[in-house]
């Protein structure tokens, strides 16, 4: 006689101890292997998404820093010494207008001024002040002096103002040094023509590139300069 047969359990099958179960997808039951290589990824992933994030801040710090201090040196414009004791007038007002204008310092040092200007060289009698302003502006050194200098301070004055055709040279009664340098928004009173700052004023000032309009004309305006 035949053994009646047994019902089948509908339990799954016990897994042997100390193996991973594998996991079904939809495409078929994934390997334990494969799982553990997408968590080493993921790991790897984690760690290396801040380390490029770093290394790339590095370097563009790195490129704005070369491109900072990497100027040419023919693009740079060498500056002359800055001179002890000038006076500085920051920003003077500017514009045209006829006729006997005021000016807050003596000699000016920019502002207002008629619409020509003074032909840059040597005069032996005071300027109009309101001509003198206007060479100012054209970038010009306009060095005045109490007319009871000695001769050879005079000389020396106007060998220095022979120097340059933006020089500017003539007395004045009024001023209260014995010998002052202007331009454009910058003063210089000396007691002497050897006085080393002199020539280091015009260096630095005449022409000024930050001045109103460094290169226009001192000549083609009003008056006749020595020879």
């Amino acid at each position: 006689m035949s053994q009646p047969r047994q019902p089948k359990s509908s339990k799954p099958a016990e897994v042997q101890q100390g193996k991973p179960k594998a996991v079904a997808s939809k495409s078929g039951p994934v390997q334990p292997s494969r799982v553990k290589a997408a968590q080493r990824v993921e790991a790897r992933s984690a760690v290396s998404i801040p380390f490029v994030i770093g290394v790339t801040v590095v370097l563009l710090v790195a490129v704005v820093a070369v491109a900072l201090f990497s100027v040419p040196s023919s693009a740079v414009k060498p500056q002359a010494t800055v001179v002890d004791g000038i006076a500085v007038f920051p920003s003077p007002v500017r514009g045209h207008k006829d006729g006997t204008l005021a000016y807050d310092e003596n000699p000016p040092v920019g502002g207002i001024h008629n619409p020509s200007w003074q032909n840059c060289g040597i005069y032996g009698q005071p300027v109009g002040k309101e001509l003198g302003v206007h060479s100012l502006e054209h970038g010009a050194i306009w060095i005045t002096y109490q007319p009871g200098i000695a001769a050879s301070e005079l000389e020396q004055l106007r060998q220095l103002t022979r120097g340059s055709n933006y020089r500017l040279l003539s007395p004045s009664p009024s001023i209260a040094s014995p010998i002052v340098a202007s331009a454009w928004g910058y003063q210089l009173k000396i007691d002497r023509a050897d006085d080393s700052r002199l020539a280091s004023f015009l260096k630095r000032y005449e022409q000024n590139p930050h001045g109103p309009e460094p290169g226009a004309a001192c000549s083609g305006g009003q008056g006749q300069p020595e020879v």
